[in-house]
């Protein structure tokens, strides 16, 4: 076991435990008091794939919270594949498309 003591609460905690993986914060920082104090500053970032033309198309997308991505996830796993319409739960989340890479449809090149 990784143990630390937290340098808010004094608590001795596990660094390499599921929750503390999950909620982030400073290697020194329980995962408690990462909640209640809110000090997590990492962004929560997926990319999400699709089967578009011959190439297929990726999308980097930014998640103002772990639940948030998980949801999207989920909704596209089930909505995404060859010429499937997206809807449902996907469009009710909020994020930021930070990056894309467009798949190619021209067929051998030729416009």
């Amino acid at each position: 076991m990784n143990n630390k003591t937290c340098i808010h609460c004094e608590d001795i905690f596990n660094l390499d435990s599921q929750l503390k993986r999950r909620v982030g914060g400073k290697i020194n920082e329980c995962p408690d008091c990462v909640i209640e104090l809110q000090t997590e500053i990492k962004e929560t970032v997926r990319a999400v794939s699709s089967g578009d033309g011959k190439m297929a198309c990726i999308q980097i997308l930014k998640f103002d919270n772990e639940d948030d991505a998980e949801l999207y996830r989920k909704g596209w796993d089930q909505w995404s594949g060859w010429n499937n319409q997206r809807s449902g739960s996907i469009h009710d989340v909020s994020f930021t498309k930070v990056g894309e890479n467009a798949g190619n449809g021209n067929h051998k090149g030729k416009i």
